[in-house]
This record gives structure tokens, C-alpha cells and sequence, in this order.
């Protein structure tokens, strides 16, 4: 396997690309950047300095990952999905003086294992994005998802459970706090809004 880079594509000297990886046209791959194994960067998509992107990543067309975003293995980013780095945005400095590297201290969105942004959403940094978890098309994510959590709305809160499928889960009658998934049976276990998956 190799990289593929399109032409019209710009992917600075500095950044990491893993063994398979695919670079789209018109994306944008910044200084130090560091994306695993078998990635795929669609077209406009862009990914800021420093960015830590782990195996078998996909950020569809125009996606903006802004460092220091760290987004580990299967995760998958919709179209047009914005990851924010700073909490106080300001072209200004109180003075009027324009604000340049430095004068600003970004932070960053951390998304886990398998976990899915749905199209034209937006995490709202510092967030953290559980393994697993189901962002839903057009969702603001103000405040941490937990692992297998379906969130939606603006601001986003949770509406249900999802399994590794990314099917939502149903409660087994007569079984509180128990879930399953109807694609792959496997069972879940809810404690204090928090979901386990049986091992």
C-alpha cells in the first residue's frame, strides 16, 4: 500500500501520512500533522497544525478539523463538520490590535474510538466525544458525549444508545437499564448514565 495524494491537494513537507492513506482534492493537511493508517481525507476537508488523527479515519468533503484536535482509530467526520479550538474567538484583542499566534491559547476537541459526527455538525471545543458515541446530523456539542451516546439537537443532549454498529439500541423488556442492539444482539449495561458493553 501507499499514500495517494491528489494534485490539487496540499499537504505541507512536515506532516505524517500513514501507509494507504488517501488526500482528496483541495484538502489542506498543515505542518505536523499525523494521520494513521488507511485514512481518507475528502475534498476541502482540512486539517490543522499538530492534529493527531489515528488508523482508518474518515473525514468526508470539507470537514475542518482545527487544532490541537486529536481523533482516534474508526472515527468518522460527515461533511462540512466543524471542530473548534477556541473558546474565546476574537479577530481583537480588547485594544483593537488584531490577534496573531500567541495571543490566543487554543483548545482542543478530543473525539474516541469508533465515534461518528454527523453532517454540518459542530463540537464546540474543549469537548471530548466518548468511544463510540453518535453525533447527529446538524448537532452542537456544547458539553462531553459519553461512550455509545446518540446526541442530537442545539445545544446536543442525549436521546439514546448506540452499539458499535451505530444502530440505536432498544431496552430488553422486563430488563431495566440493559440494551441491545438489534443488528448484532450484543448487550450494553446502563449505570448512573453511563452505558458498559458486555465483554
Amino acid at each position: 500500500m501507499r499514500v495517494r495524494i491528489q494534485p490539487t491537494s496540499q499537504v505541507d513537507e512536515t506532516a505524517e501520512l500513514g501507509d494507504g492513506t488517501t488526500v482528496w482534492d483541495l484538502a489542506q493537511i498543515r505542518e505536523q500533522a499525523h494521520l494513521g493508517r488507511s485514512c481518507i481525507i475528502g475534498r476541502g476537508a482540512y486539517v490543522g497544525p499538530g492534529v493527531r488523527i489515528g488508523d482508518n479515519v474518515k473525514l468526508q468533503n470539507h470537514a475542518l478539523v482545527y487544532e490541537p484536535a486529536v481523533l482516534g482509530d474508526g472515527v468518522f467526520v460527515g461533511p462540512a463538520v466543524v471542530l473548534t479550538n477556541d473558546f474565546y474567538p476574537r479577530s481583537v484583542d480588547p485594544t483593537g490590535k488584531q490577534k496573531r499566534d500567541g495571543d490566543w491559547e487554543p483548545v482542543g476537541v478530543e473525539v474516541l474510538e469508533g465515534a461518528s459526527l454527523g453532517a454540518r455538525s459542530v463540537c464546540v471545543a474543549p469537548v471530548r466525544v466518548g468511544r463510540w458515541a453518535l453525533v447527529a446530523a446538524g448537532a452542537v456539542v456544547t458539553r462531553d458525549v459519553p461512550d455509545f451516546a446518540l446526541v442530537a439537537g442545539v445545544p446536543a443532549r442525549r436521546i439514546g444508545w448506540v452499539g458499535r454498529a451505530g444502530v440505536r439500541l432498544r431496552e430488553r423488556a422486563g430488563e431495566p437499564g440493559v440494551w441491545e442492539c438489534p443488528n448484532t444482539g450484543v448487550l450494553h449495561d446502563e449505570k448512573d448514565g453511563t452505558l458498559f458493553e458486555r465483554g
